[in-house]
């Protein structure tokens, strides 16, 4: 007996026990008994009997209340008269106490009497037909449980032409899509595509998007479907929608079956309190078994998508399997000016927009955030009734996005507002004074998200190292805005916080991690295992508690050395700090010019911002 059979014969099981709880119910809910023709004449010629209906040979009626309460069971009764009784309508008519009596004319027909008697048999027998012809035509959507959920989308419209900032990607696909196009290229010279393809990235990069446009770009069917939509409550349906899944690739070759977030279906086995006959791990085997059993030639390409790459399976990253591997990282500037194009497109810009200054305000950005930021200066443009998005409304955005609303309604004292000038104008000093410093933007006291103040920073490209001068200057940055409470205001307060906090961070990895140290180019770090699968959390310190001692000591060198540095820079030019401050607290918000005019006496142009919350 196959599975839609045992299906079937579960629904119409589970029909008739809904009926014949449905009658019992209704049965215990009227309290009709049934007595003998013998008993309804005595009680009639008692007294007992308030009302009296007769159809045909059929009888229904109610005794008197009084009678109920005190000597029967029973309120309503039903019973049949002999059909050899002489004249029981006078004999009824006769009684004393009685209220009503109607004789009703029998016209029910014997085809409805046997109708309704088998009404439920001919309900289960319709949805029986019902079902049958359901599976006969392969829809079979009420007993689609092992089906897989994958949905064919129509995306002939996205191309490689709407995807930008991962070009090293797009050329890898490119292969993929030239097979699709023109097999037997490649079939001549023996060569075989990959079965599978994974993209790496961090979420937001475009993965899916590179996928959508693979299947545009070949023109061929595109099955979408989520690794978490194969394991259900139920024993077996996750590895009965893998097979259905590559049934129905099979099927509609050449295609591109692409699975997202495939980590939450193919985690490492063997490490959960599961064992062999987990459901995720059947599924993952079965998964295993199809991309085994399925061949290039049959022009179904496997593509899936995941930002846990260091979770997988080994056996789904072996060659023969997803043995193309493509990473797809944040994109560098270049790559960020094009996204932002795209994504502009439809959108009219003012004259004064320029996408360079924005792509190179947002370092780190993948392409999902710009264009949140792109929707969210559009937005900020219609709520102002304009007619075009302009450079302000990109500002406003991206410091929304970035460091959060203008809390402009925030109520700040005027010693608040003060020491929160002094500590901004402390780290745009420093930061304008120090060589190698990444440029400021502005500077603004109007508090954002969790910051009353913020020193805003742009470096002048992409940084992928950087240099211990480098890292130093940055400590004595985060410094400035301490020092300059405690050199200017005569106190300390809890507004550097943050500053120490990413101070102790940077000297330690400087320390620890990068070698930066008079204690050599050492890695002095613990080792952490995650907690994953069933492991507990395992840390192995590799350096000895002397050395622990030596380490701490060190952190508190460079930070003390660049606490030194900040603050002879503040005190040497008081002048110019007075002045930045006091500018601060007049206007709240400083550009680039307006600051190092004040400090260097110069202009560094038109600059635009990497945030650096203090």
């Amino acid at each position: 007996m196959n599975d839609n059979v045992k299906t079937i014969l579960l629904w119409l099981f589970a029909f008739s026990l809904i009926f014949l709880l449905v009658n019992i119910f209704m049965h215990a809910e009227t309290k009709i008994t049934d007595i003998s023709f013998k008993q309804f004449i005595e009680q009639g010629e008692k007294g007992n009997i308030a009302k009296v209906e007769m159809k045909g040979q059929n009888i229904k009626g109610e005794f008197i209340s009084p009678f109920v309460k005190n000597n029967s069971k029973f309120e309503k009764f039903v019973t049949v008269v002999p059909a050899d009784y002489p004249d029981i309508v006078n004999k009824i008519l006769s009684w004393r106490n009685l209220e009503d009596f109607n004789v009703v004319e029998d016209k029910e027909s014997t085809f409805m009497t046997v109708l309704i008697s088998w009404a439920p048999l001919i309900v289960l027998i319709v949805i029986w037909v019902m079902f049958m012809k359901q599976m006969q035509g392969g829809g079979a959507k009420a007993l689609s449980f092992g089906k897989s959920k994958a949905r064919l989308v129509d995306n002939k419209k996205i191309t490689f032409k709407d995807v930008a900032g991962v070009d090293e990607a797009i050329e890898e696909l490119k292969e993929v899509v030239e097979f699709l196009k023109n097999p037997k290229k490649f079939q001549k010279l023996g060569g075989k595509i990959p079965k599978g393809v994974l993209l790496m990235g961090p979420p937001g990069t475009g993965k899916t998007l590179l996928a959508k446009a693979v299947a545009g770009e070949a023109g061929v069917p595109f099955f979408s479907i989520s690794g978490s939509e194969f394991v259900e409550m139920f024993v077996g349906v996750g590895a009965s929608r893998v097979r259905d899944l590559f049934e129905q690739g099979k099927k509609n070759a050449p295609c591109i079956i692409f699975i997202d977030e495939l980590d939450a279906v193919g985690r490492h086995r063997g490490a959960g309190l599961g064992g062999g006959h987990d459901e995720r791990e059947q599924t993952l085997n079965q998964l295993l078994v199809e991309m085994d059993g399925f061949e290039t030639k049959d022009g179904v390409i496997l593509i899936a998508a995941t930002n846990r790459p260091d979770v997988l399976d080994p056996a789904l990253l072996r060659p023969g399997r997803f043995d193309r591997r493509i990473v797809v990282d944040r994109p560098d500037v270049r790559g960020r000016e094009a996204i932002l194009k795209i994504h502009t497109r439809n959108i009219p810009l003012g004259e004064d927009v320029d996408l360079k200054i924005i792509a190179r305000s947002t370092p780190g950005f993948a392409g999902a955030e710009l264009a949140n930021l792109v929707n969210e200066a559009a937005l900020l443009a219609a709520r102002k009734d304009k007619e075009l998005v302009e450079m302000e409304d990109f500002e406003e955005a991206k410091d929304k996005v970035i460091m959060g609303l203008a809390r402009k309604s925030m109520a700040m004292s005027d010693d608040e507002k003060k020491n929160t000038a002094y500590h901004e104008a402390g780290h745009a000093l420093v930061a304008a004074l120090l060589p190698g410093a990444d440029p400021i933007h502005k500077v603004t006291i109007i508090p954002r998200g969790r910051a009353l103040g913020v020193t805003v920073q742009l470096p002048e490209d992409d940084r992928y190292t950087y240099t211990k001068d480098y890292l130093e200057n940055r400590i004595a940055i985060l410094m400035g805005g301490r020092v300059a409470e405690e050199v200017y205001m005569g106190h300390i307060t809890t507004g550097a916080g943050n500053d120490i906090e990413v101070a102790t961070d940077l000297a330690r990895k400087m320390v620890c991690k990068w070698g930066m140290s008079e204690l050599g180019p050492l890695n002095l770090g613990v080792e952490e295992q995650e907690i994953f699968l069933g492991k507990d959390l395992v840390k192995h310190q590799n350096y000895s508690n002397d050395t622990a001692k030596l380490i701490d000591t060190e952190i508190k060198n460079i930070i003390m050395r660049n606490y030194k540095k900040a603050k002879d820079l503040l005190t040497k030019y008081e002048k110019e700090f007075l002045e930045l401050a006091n500018k601060l607290l007049e206007k709240e918000v400083l550009t680039a010019e307006e600051v190092y005019s004040i400090v260097r006496g110069e202009s560094k142009g038109d600059l635009s911002p990497e945030p650096q919350q203090s």
